[in-house]
């Protein structure tokens, strides 16, 4: 339902349903008798009841998620991945968003920033699978759920087994599906599984559900195309819809998801209620669909601990810094955030998709919730006993001595797992307690050499017993384990603790024991060597044998990184066992990326925030020289073995340009009002009805956009009538989703304004009118900000067909046929000029139909005016200047627009921000919440020249302008990071036919 999310296909095992098969018979379709077959149709992927196999391997798939056309800077899209690949995770499911990829019907385009190919490659690089989910419906918190807004003139239900929606969607799927399959792990590309629907799960208003034929005909369009790694499905709860062994329209691999916090921002300290553990979902997914592993495809579960990544934050909420603390580090979970640039978003959220992720927008991974993540990942990654074990039934006062906590096995034939939790996940006390273990040398009562474990307030532990170390039997640890490697010189395991915590741990060994560093304890009890140890600041080493045994808190692990060590090129290759067991471990402070050895030369890639020390663990054997984003460095080898070395960090200084320096020009983008203006090139609004199934017209033609190809951004409407003299009111009602507006003009006279809020989605206004001269023509000038199309997710109710326009209106002493009615929107309509940028980019503004947006514009004999001076009335200005950015290569300083205004209450007005000729923002000053707009390297050009454009407009009789407007930057990250390339940003042409 709502993203970034995780993807993940495997806790244990996974189960089959029982949903009812329906037949239908309908005389406009043909329904395929053939159910799908279960059976691989490839042998690269297959899975059973446990887990996923890749090429005869068992896998957990680790997924986190990231929309590709969220990020249109594809130079970046490595960047991204190797960040995932960082946590220890191996796969990223992608959404695709149809609307962008067919603005006109039968006209499919995905090539520039919305190409699939340097996506699918750039996961390759970094050794990442690919779970393609590309609708056609994805949700997503896109216009439309990723319809796209011509299928509002489609007079038929949809996601139905209608012909006139399938085939609809045929030349979409055909395409978009045709380059999966090239890019299939049967092809060597890094896809591994296909979503044909998402969350398929719930209907209304006497629509037919769920419909076996539809969904089989969905999957149809998938295998026509060439698609034959295994389906999966992504239900919106456990409902076991499409379920294998339900017949038609069955998947391979079920799914669901479930968003157990909520979505409340505002109030992040605050959790519900126990909402679906984990023990829950499991027992159900047994009920459901056994023969498959446990797949919650969407707010992904992780284990029996915690699970739900980010949440959305509408117009006027509280920012996603609240979002981010309401799924921190305690219930964290997600990758990639992004941004709804373009036009790009619905009407729930602003221009931010930050989500509160990991990876934050600017693909910041400071959040400590990424590296609490990456604790998990990476234990994981490690774990291979998990793939197998299934867990038990949840138990208080079993395996601990207290009655408070929540104890649940999660056990394979070698190993178990048990993950200790409060009863209610809210409570925030902290409870000491002690385990009760049944261990293979017998039950046990740990910590055997006294003290108590704790258990902090939103926090669970897993603790493991007879846990394989390389051959070395780890027979119990209260700490956690963030990896371990079987080196040629000797094993090392890495654990963790929280601050304050006592732990302990036991080895099968009686082997030579001594503590290297710290004040650990150990002894000998029988076949058994026992250390415990308080947790602390300072690192903790026991040597046990011929294994190193690193203990650290929990902050100082989080920079700690596990990276693949191929011996042979540069790229990891795609996750498998024996690339984990080829990592190394590397000690350092922001981010390690990737290692390599090319001869006897060991190359690290890493960024780096702050001066810091790095530590090499684990020398691959034949190294002799280090080298750090391509540089030789300097090293010392510590008494461990350890290398050593100190990478200095020395910021540039950048100074960035004071916005209120530039050579504005500006012009007024309403020429609508001047009574000479000509509007017989825009379309006629004569539509007497509307195939929109927004029924019936509550005015005499169709004033919806869509109906005359108008499908994104600002709409305007101009109605002519001649006056009689007995008008004295105007009533209009209009629609454009939450957060949207609407300004009325009648001639050049300023009428007034729905500002809008954080709540309404459509709203009336009455306009006194001046006294009108009788046979007189009179203009009325409407002018629309739409914040997108509704999504779609409830079948039958169609939602995303609320149109954009005017709903109704009266001329108050005539008849509403008095008026006729013009429409314009983005120039062309379906027929978009700007194929680069896309279908949604532009909208109905003067400025966007001339293309003044983009670079260059004719702007020399335009008036000299800033925004920070603004306009004195109603109405909406245009604002263009240019500047020069001159960044080094080697650093990444993710910079963001900033608006603000000093003045309470705030002023009503609306800002659009162009960049180099793409939309990257929508401002509402006085709805909010978001003031900070990023705008990625790519579009921003870091070397070279970048042409800005804002619109302002004044929703208020005093007009408007900008107190605060500047580019800002977040700390200079010195960077692995190279080749980033600006993408197409054509510049300004006269355009052919606009008005």
């Amino acid at each position: 339902m709502l993203i970034p999310y995780s993807s993940i296909a495997c806790l244990a095992t996974l189960v089959a349903g029982t949903v009812a098969n329906f037949d239908r018979t309908s005389s406009d379709v043909v329904i395929r008798q053939t159910p799908n077959s279960q059976s691989p149709l490839q042998k690269n992927v297959t899975w059973d009841s446990q887990s996923l196999s890749i090429n005869g391997e068992r896998m957990m798939i680790f997924s986190g998620e990231f929309h590709p056309f969220r990020l249109p800077s594809p130079s970046l899209w490595l960047d991204v991945f190797q960040k995932v690949k960082a946590l220890g995770f191996n796969t990223v499911s992608f959404y695709v968003d149809w609307a962008l990829l067919e603005g006109k019907p039968g006209e499919f385009r995905a090539e520039g920033v919305f190409a699939l190919e340097p996506f699918f490659e750039a996961a390759t690089q970094a050794g990442i699978y690919l779970i393609a989910r590309p609708g056609p419906y994805i949700n997503a918190e896109v216009s439309g759920g990723g319809f796209p807004g011509w299928l509002q003139r489609l007079n038929v239900t949809l996601r139905s087994y209608n012909t006139s929606y399938l085939e609809a969607t045929d030349n979409y799927v055909s395409h978009v599906a045709g380059s999966i399959a090239k890019a299939q792990i049967t092809n060597g590309g890094p896809v591994i599984l296909y979503q044909p629907e998402n969350e398929y799960s719930g209907a209304c208003c006497g629509a037919l559900f769920p419909d076996p034929n539809y969904m089989q005909y969905v999957e149809d369009q998938a295998r026509k195309a060439g698609v034959i790694v295994p389906f999966i499905n992504n239900d919106a709860w456990q409902g076991g819809h499409n379920a294998p062994g339900t017949g038609l329209g069955q998947v391979d691999i079920y799914g669901f998801d479930n968003y157990p916090l909520g979505f409340d921002c505002g109030n992040p300290y605050t959790w519900p209620g126990s909402n679906g553990m984990a023990e829950d979902f499991y027992s159900t997914h047994l009920r459901l669909s056994p023969n498959t592993p446990l797949s919650l495809d969407e707010a992904y579960l992780l284990t029996p601990k915690k699970f739900q990544g980010g949440a959305f934050d509408p117009w006027g909420g509280s920012g996603f810094a609240g979002c981010a603390s309401l799924l921190g580090p305690e219930f964290e979970r997600v990758i990639y955030g992004g941004m709804n640039w373009g036009n790009l978003g619905h009407p729930g959220g602003y221009s931010s998709y930050d989500y509160g992720a990991a990876i934050s927008e600017s693909r910041n991974v400071t959040r400590e919730k990424y590296s609490e993540l990456k604790l998990l990942g990476n234990f994981l990654k490690v774990s291979s006993s998990y793939l197998t074990a299934s867990p038990e039934s949840a138990s208080s006062g079993i395996y601990t001595d207290t009655t408070d906590l929540t104890t649940i096995p999660v056990v394979s034939s070698t190993t178990a797992y048990f993950v200790v939790r409060h009863n209610n996940y809210t409570n925030q006390s902290s409870i000491s307690y002690k385990l009760k273990l049944p261990t293979s040398t017998g039950n046990l009562t740990i910590p055997q050499t006294g003290g108590f474990l704790s258990l902090n307030g939103r926090d669970s532990k897993i603790h493991v017993i007879d846990y394989d170390v390389g051959g070395t039997n780890l027979l119990y640890s209260t700490a956690e384990i963030f990896t371990w490697k079987n080196f040629t010189s000797g094993k090392v395991l890495v654990l963790y603790g929280g601050p304050g915590e006592h732990h302990e741990l036991a080895i099968s060994s009686t082997s030579t024991t001594s503590v290297l560093e710290g004040l650990a304890r150990t002894e000998t009890m029988g076949q058994t060597t026992i250390v415990s140890w308080d947790v602390s600041s300072t690192r903790q080493i026991v040597l046990i044998g011929d294994m190193k045994i690193l203990l650290l808190d929990r902050n100082s692990a989080y920079n700690y990184w596990a990276p693949e060590c191929p011996t042979e090129g540069i790229s990891p290759g795609l996750s498998s066992q024996e690339t984990t067991a080829s990592s190394i471990i590397v000690k350092a402070d922001y981010l390690v990326r990737t290692a390599y050895l090319q001869g006897d030369n060991l190359h690290l890639t890493a960024d780096f925030n702050a001066t810091s020390t790095i530590e090499v663990i684990g020398v691959p054997k034949g190294a002799r020289n280090l080298f750090v984003n391509s540089r030789k460095v300097l090293f010392k080898v510590d008494k461990h073995g350890f290398w050593v070395a100190e990478i200095p960090y020395v910021p540039p200084k950048i100074e960035l340009m004071d916005f209120k320096a530039l050579d504005w020009k500006y012009i007024d983008t309403l020429p609508e009002l001047s009574p000479t203006y000509d509007d017989s090139a825009w379309r006629d609004a004569n539509f007497l009805h509307s195939t929109n199934t927004f029924q019936p017209l509550n005015t005499s033609t169709s004033l919806f956009g869509s109906d005359y190809g108008f499908n994104t951004g600002y709409l305007l409407f101009r109605g002519h009538f001649t006056a009689e003299g007995t008008e004295t009111d105007f009533f209009i009602e209009t629609q454009g989703g939450t957060a949207f507006g609407s300004s009325v003009w009648l001639n050049n006279t300023y009428l007034g304004s729905f500002a809008g809020n954080s709540i309404d989605e459509n709203s009336n206004q009455t306009y006194t009118l001046p006294p009108l001269e009788r046979g007189k023509h009179y203009t009325t000038t409407v002018v629309i900000d739409q914040t997108g199309l509704m999504e779609n997710w409830v079948i039958g109710l169609d939602d995303m067909k609320d149109p954009r326009g005017i709903i109704s209106y009266q001329l108050f002493g005539r008849d509403d046929t008095a008026i006729t009615w013009k429409v314009t929107g983005n120039l062309g309509g379906e027929d978009y000029v700007d194929k680069v940028r896309g279908p949604l980019n532009e909208g109905g503004l003067y400025c966007e139909r001339q293309g003044f947006h983009q670079p260059q514009p004719p702007s020399d004999s335009w008036e000299a005016s800033s925004p920070f001076e603004g306009i004195s009335k109603p109405g909406i200005a245009f604002y263009s200047a240019r500047f020069d950015l001159d960044i080094p290569d080697v650093w990444d300083i993710p910079l963001y627009f900033q608006f603000g205004n000093k003045t309470s209450p705030p002023p009503k007005y609306r800002a659009m921000l162009f960049v180099n000729g793409y939309q990257f923002g929508k401002y509402i000053n006085h709805i909010g919440p978001q003031t900070l707009f990023h705008v990625p390297q790519g579009i921003l050009n870091y070397q070279g020249t970048n042409w800005i454009a804002v619109t302002i407009w004044a929703q208020q009789a005093s007009g408007a302008k900008l107190d605060d407007f500047q580019l800002i930057k977040e700390t200079p990250v010195m960077s692995a990071l190279t080749g980033i390339k600006s993408v197409e940003q054509p510049w300004y042409s006269a355009r052919m036919g606009a008005y």
